[in-house]
């Protein structure tokens, strides 16, 4: 009886931490300027862990070198769920891969639950004779690597699309690093590059681009119209996803508040809107299980791709 009564004893301080965690502000770092579709998204999200965690959620944008100074900085912030990431997959599949310099590890964050999904589209100038997929593929076949296409960086999510679908269509075209979706739009419309390469976010409500497809698994609400890669017999579907992740070594207790958090404020209607403006898909959400198996999947994919691909 004395012993158990002492190790109930014990017990109290742990259970006690748990039950008050947290009792300071959370931070959520994104690694991205602010004014961007995924902010918009973070800072909505950011108002429904709030009201369920019932401390303030402070973003903070920290961005440089593609995401990975602000990614590194929450892997090396302590595990206590006090410091946590807004961040897409590739910050983990690619930036290791292409900057290895960064000190990022594929293994480096863990899911809490997935908030986003954000499919790549091909585009070109309403006059151009491209109207499909297709069309670009016999077009790519007759003049191999005479057609420019335009994406924002290399080993970017709309270039690496790209590069697998070229694969698929046995195809060969030339690519033209720039940075960032705006300035590829722009040289489209302009006629200095044939096709562009891009997130189909960063079209909003524009309607002076011919969309050729989209990359993903299913047709984008917001352009019903738009055939998939995939319904036009190209098997690729690379999309950049993400979510909420903590530094590897946060006590599972916290991980799992965090999660049921930020699942239940992913259907608030303030989230809710926000990722219809940013023309996410139907199911752009998962919980942590489902993210980290597509995020295992992503690492693995995305190593295979990186190996045909040229670092500029």
């Amino acid at each position: 009886m004395r012993r158990r009564a002492l190790l109930a004893g014990l017990a109290l301080p742990a259970v006690a931490a748990a039950q008050s965690w947290p009792d300071r502000p959370v931070t959520v770092v994104l690694p991205y300027q602010p004014g961007g579709a995924t902010d918009t998204m973070l800072r909505a999200l950011a108002g429904g862990l709030q009201a369920r965690l019932g401390q303030p959620v402070v973003v903070v944008n920290r961005d440089g070198a593609a995401g990975a100074v602000g990614t590194l900085s929450v892997m090396r912030a302590p595990a206590d769920g006090y410091t946590l990431a807004f961040v897409p997959a590739v910050v983990l599949s690619v930036l290791p891969v292409t900057r290895p310099e960064s000190g990022l590890r594929a293994d480096g964050l863990v899911p809490v639950c997935q908030a986003f999904s954000n499919a790549q589209a091909v585009v070109v100038r309403p006059d151009s004779p491209l109207r499909d997929l297709r069309d670009l593929q016999r077009a790519a076949q007759a003049a191999p690597g005479r057609i420019n296409y335009g994406s924002l960086g290399t080993a970017s999510v709309p270039h690496l699309a790209m590069v697998e679908w070229l694969a698929a269509a046995g195809a060969e075209m030339t690519h033209v690093p720039y940075r960032g979706d705006g300035p590829v739009m722009t040289e489209v419309l302009a006629g200095r590059l044939e096709v562009g390469a891009v997130v189909l976010a960063s079209l909003g409500g524009r309607t002076d681009l011919r969309v050729l497809g989209v990359f993903d698994g299913q047709r984008n609400p917001g352009f019903p119209e738009v055939p998939t890669a995939m319904e036009q017999g190209f098997d690729v579907a690379p999309a950049s996803f993400g979510g909420l992740m903590a530094p590897r070594g946060t006590p599972e207790e916290r991980i799992r508040r965090l999660e049921a958090a930020c699942l239940e404020a992913l259907g608030d209607e303030a989230y809710r809107q926000a990722a219809r403006r940013s023309l996410q898909p139907e199911r752009f959400w998962d919980d942590r299980a489902g993210f980290a198996r597509r995020l295992e999947r992503e690492v693995a994919e995305k190593a295979a791709v990186l190996r045909r691909v040229t670092l500029e």
